[in-house]
């Protein structure tokens, strides 16, 4: 068991070097479009607030290339200060040096200083230890509470770890429980639900869920690949070729264990000469049809397969839902999980995207934060950077 905020005895006073993940979606004007992330943060930098300490937030904000202005974290701190209003919190447009030693100096117990993108840095995503111990050296105790770039070794979410006295955050710590419930205690029948567009990032999941899962539901573009696999005719529709074999073998792994993987078996397509679209069987689905949601019969197939469920795993969706004549298929789904008694857990921003799109996210269990950082815990049972977290102290 790691670390967490809880475990930290005596930090009135001291410096937290916090790490979250502030990454939010803006447009071109610097408006925030979600606020999510921020508010996840919000239970630790509260706690740590209430115990007195004094609270200094890295994170980074898109993929910039040096210091970028629309990439700024100025922003997040405008919407931190109205959801802290009982706190006072500060911005510093820099991230190491003189003026953010002078702040941090200067900055009371149980007040908040957040900084600017740290990948405004070269030494960032490079995890430079130079540039991470610069940073520790500003702090007393480093707090991960970034999921969501738990897999990345960056300076500010790995390399402060290994410089620091260090724990998890309250998010984190969330992350952890029940994540890893889901795969080493799954309540029984466990249906993992997989959808999206690639079989290659999907094949390390795909085989932890064959060892765990009760039944397998594929849609999404990847449903093609494994069709073929099976010498199921899939027209023009989006085939990996490289990942043939992977998926033969995936299917065939399956079979032995006794683990029912369910595929579409009817699509709704369009042709690509004269861009009609229709409902049409898997075995009809030739020439230049490209299929692009799952129809209703294989909608009708998946609803009967998680009624049963005790628990449910879904990261991906089902067709190209975020165009309106192929989102039923996704939002059937959704809401057939959404209404599901069993425990569900959703991870991967598309995933959520249809969720919030269908208005059914409160419905869900647990939705994790992070992307891809949550199927990799999946498929390892830990992250890089929670990894190198200290141990609880039995």
């Amino acid at each position: 068991m790691k670390r967490t905020v809880k475990d930290l005895v005596g930090i009135r006073g001291k410096v937290i070097l916090l790490r979250v993940d502030f990454n939010v979606p803006m447009d071109e004007n610097g408006k925030i479009l979600d606020t999510t992330r921020i508010v996840n943060a919000l239970p630790t930098i509260k706690y740590l607030s209430s115990k007195g300490a004094r609270i200094v937030i890295l994170s980074h904000l898109g993929r910039p290339k040096g210091f970028e202005i629309h990439k700024s974290l100025w922003p997040v701190a405008m919407i931190l200060m109205k959801l802290l209003k009982k706190r006072n919190v500060d911005f510093c447009n820099k991230v190491i040096g003189q003026e953010v030693r002078d702040r941090i100096a200067n900055l009371k117990e149980g007040n908040v200083l957040l900084l600017e993108n740290t990948r405004f840095y070269d030494g960032e995503e490079k995890c430079d230890m130079e540039f991470a111990r610069e940073i520790a050296s500003m702090g007393d105790i480093f707090v991960n509470d970034a999921f969501g770039t738990a897999h990345r070794k960056n300076a500010t979410t790995y390399g402060l770890a290994r410089v620091l006295p260090n724990a998890v955050g309250l998010l984190v710590e969330k992350e952890i429980e029940n994540l890893s419930v889901a795969i080493q205690e799954p309540k029984r029948p466990f249906v993992a639900v997989l959808g999206g567009a690639k079989v290659d990032t999907k094949i390390k999941i795909l085989e932890r869920f064959i060892e765990q899962a009760d039944s397998i539901i594929i849609g999404g573009a990847m449903a093609y690949t494994f069709l073929k696999a099976q010498g199921i005719n899939t027209g023009a529709s989006i085939v990996d070729d490289n990942c043939l074999e992977i998926a033969k073998n995936i299917l065939q792994k399956a079979e032995e264990k006794g683990i029912n993987i369910l595929l579409p078996v009817d699509h709704v397509c369009v042709s690509k000469s004269d861009r009609k679209q229709s409902v049409i069987q898997s075995k009809k689905l030739k020439g230049d049809l490209v299929g692009y949601d799952i129809g209703d019969e294989t909608i009708k197939l998946y609803k009967k397969e998680l009624a049963n469920a005790k628990q449910i795993f879904w990261n991906g969706p089902m067709g190209l839902f975020e165009t309106p004549a192929f989102s039923e298929g996704t939002f059937k789904i959704a809401e057939a999980i959404a209404n599901s008694k069993a425990k569900t857990i959703v991870g991967g921003g598309d995933t959520v995207s249809a969720l919030t799109q269908a208005k059914l996210k409160k419905k869900i269990g647990f939705i994790s934060t992070g992307g891809g950082a949550s199927m990799e815990f999946l498929e390892n049972g830990t992250l890089p950077c929670i990894d190198i977290i200290q141990e609880k102290i039995v």
